[in-house]
């Protein structure tokens, strides 16, 4: 397969696991570009990157690069998108990969027009823990699918001029980790939720500080979600079928799973994939979808997940300040 050349726009907490995925494995990122040029010069000395870009344009137009991973703020995603997108990149963008539907709908079609590679960097999607509970299910070992419930919380101070509580910065706990509880919830469920009511308390800057959501599919599978961003609880997905449930920890990037049959109470510990390599399956994923030889981007997914998510910042009345300017 062809050796892509990678460039990173952002230089955060996920840029920085990029480049270490990439180390481990022999790679180096070809290019960084940053809002902030000296910020993209350390960490092009830190990892080694050949290309520095003192300007952000610079990088949609640098023919030698394949494929753009943009870590950025979800409210700079879009304009980011569309540019590197028709300049005949791909792109693999941290989730929430846009603001809203529309938003997506629009990436997608420049996409499609420039045949090129559109993703979201969501984690669950190419975790081998995922791929072989997958396998389990379709297997009918555990029967139909019940019941969904879902737990994410992170205890962030108030500071609303951070990116968690500012809504300049298209803050809130669905967008930031919502997406992993409906991501998770939507790998499991045959098909997308079509019901869908939930509850929202604000942080004082009008954003979304926690939820609570209950979907049901055409199916009649349920699952609830619980997300704060200011109460700690347990990164925690449970999966209740006929025949048995499956629960995961840390399951934005996990490795472990144990799965209880219910008949005789018998616990099965599955272990596959590391942790500490969920970025490096994003690159693989990326990189087989890029070169035609198979898909596992599930962007099927992430229109679902999106559509949700618009639909229940709709409910809520919650827009940013870019939707209520279009």
């Amino acid at each position: 397969m062809k050796a892509y050349h990678w460039a990173t726009l952002g230089c955060g907490v996920i840029a920085n696991q990029l480049a270490e995925a990439m180390a481990k494995n022999g790679r180096t990122l070809y290019g960084v570009a940053n809002r902030t040029y000296e910020k993209a010069v350390a960490f092009a000395e830190k990892y080694g990157v050949e290309k520095v870009y003192e300007k952000i344009e610079d990088l949609f137009t640098d023919e030698n690069v394949d494929i753009i991973y943009i870590s950025t703020p979800h409210n700079t995603h879009i304009s980011y998108l569309k540019e590197a997108l028709r300049n005949g990149k791909h792109v693999l963008c941290e989730k929430s990969i846009t603001l809203n539907s529309e938003e997506l709908a629009e990436a997608l079609k420049i996409a499609e027009e420039h045949q090129v590679v559109l993703a979201e960097a969501m984690t669950i999607y190419h975790m081998p823990l995922y791929k072989e509970l997958d396998r389990r299910i379709k297997s009918g070992a555990l029967g139909e699918l019940r019941m969904i419930q879902m737990n994410f919380g992170s205890y962030k101070e108030y500071d609303m001029e951070n990116r968690f509580f500012n809504a300049s910065l298209a803050g809130g706990a669905l967008l930031d980790i919502g997406v992993y509880a409906l991501s998770f919830i939507r790998w499991f469920m045959s098909e997308a939720p079509d019901e869908v009511v939930s509850q929202m308390k604000p942080a004082p800057s009008g954003v979304d500080e926690q939820a609570g959501i209950l979907l049901m599919n055409p199916a009649g599978e349920m699952a609830t979600a619980a997300i704060t961003l200011h109460a700690k609880q347990p990164k925690r997905g449970m999966i209740a079928f006929d025949k048995g449930y499956i629960e995961i920890y840390e399951y934005p990037r996990a490795q472990k799973a144990v799965i209880t049959y219910t008949e005789d109470n018998r616990r099965e510990t599955i272990e596959c994939g590391d942790t500490g390599d969920a970025l490096w399956y994003e690159v693989c994923d990326m990189e087989q979808a890029v070169s035609g030889r198979a898909d596992e981007m599930h962007m099927d997914y992430t229109i679902d997940v999106m559509s949700l998510m618009t639909q229940i910042r709709k409910s809520w009345g919650l827009m940013y300040p870019e939707e209520k300017e279009s």
